[in-house]
């Protein structure tokens, strides 16, 4: 059972979670991370770490629509080990609703 990023990383993208996962399962793009399925050891370290509580359990109803997006663009951003910068605005985008629209940046679409 993985971990899932949802949207509630989009813009924000803190990488708290990155400094305490000890199998270095994330990936990042642009605007979000997201978890590989597969390189998760489902030992939940990086749920509390998260400041916009957007990483659940694959149990959980908002996993299910992110679930495949965390596969997807697992296998294609590259890894991060290391917590790199947070965007500027990143608190202005925490706890913003919807978010989805806002995956790609405009260089990206």
């Amino acid at each position: 059972m993985p971990y899932v990023v949802t949207d509630g990383c989009i813009r924000c993208k803190y990488q708290d979670c990155v400094e305490v996962c000890p199998v270095d399962c994330f990936y990042e793009g642009e605007t979000m991370l997201v978890i590989h399925p597969d390189e998760c050891i489902d030992c939940g370290v990086c749920e509390p770490e998260c400041p916009a509580e957007a990483i659940v359990p694959d149990t959980d109803p908002r996993a299910e629509r992110w679930a495949p997006i965390n596969a997807k663009y697992a296998a294609i951003w590259p890894n991060i080990t290391d917590k790199g910068p947070v965007p500027d605005d990143a608190d202005a985008w925490k706890g913003v609703p919807d978010k989805e629209k806002f995956l790609f940046s405009a260089e990206e679409m």
